[in-house]
């Protein structure tokens, strides 16, 4: 039995992903977590009862959303690899394979799969990633030949932290520094130095251009 835990803030799109999940015989569903805090809480909890039964490992496979309130799911990426842990991660997101994926695996991801696919390939991510596999679709294959035979093609923006990346998709899509400010759980100020941030590296001068730049790079859709 492949043993999952789930972490997205949408309660809506945990109840789908469970349900699907739940319909393959071998696996199921034993936490859920709606942000990095109730992760990290969760998975202490099942890391005590996994010691009392005797496994090295509260889950075999973490269902882990990118964009989460506060710190986000690439956050939780990093956090977990530093800390040695044995869980095996698959990144789930609304957000297309080239905008994030590479930098999930990059972070210890074992395998990226987007919300809006086929529901069996998640069943099929998951027992790939359960047996220590990566799972990537083709496209993610062809990115990652494509990063190692030319990376003098890489765009600017691939260049910018995980944090500043979030917030140039955010901006782009529409929103205002106060809505993405209460989404991540930042002060205002702070997505204030993230938005200047990625002006001064992408070289542009205001929000206009920003989105531009995001429509043509494909971070967002026009």
């Amino acid at each position: 039995m492949i043993d999952v835990i789930l972490c997205d803030d949408h309660a809506l799109i945990r109840r789908g992903i469970r349900d699907t999940l739940s319909d393959a015989a071998d696996i199921r569903v034993v936490g859920e977590a709606g942000d990095y805090g109730e992760l990290r809480t969760l998975m202490r909890t099942l890391e005590a009862q996994a010691r009392e039964q005797g496994r090295t490992t509260p889950c075999d496979v973490l269902v882990l959303d990118i964009n989460l309130p506060g710190r986000s799911g690439l956050d939780a990426l990093h956090a977990l690899k530093d800390e040695g842990s044995p869980v095996k991660v698959l990144v789930v997101s609304m957000y297309p394979e080239d905008q994030y994926a590479i930098r999930a695996l990059r972070a210890g991801a074992f395998g990226y799969v987007n919300k809006g696919g086929d529901p069996q390939l998640l069943v099929q991510a998951v027992r790939t990633v359960s047996q220590g596999r990566k799972y990537v679709t083709p496209e993610i294959a062809q990115m990652l030949v494509e990063s190692l035979t030319a990376p003098a093609t890489e765009h600017p923006h691939q260049k910018l932290s995980d944090r500043e990346l979030q917030t140039l998709v955010m901006i782009a899509s529409g929103k205002r520094l106060a809505d993405i400010a209460e989404e991540l759980m930042l002060s205002p100020k702070t997505v204030s130095v993230y938005r200047a941030r990625v002006l001064e590296k992408l070289q542009l001068a205001n929000n206009s251009e920003l989105t531009v730049y995001a429509i043509r790079n494909g971070l967002v859709g026009q």
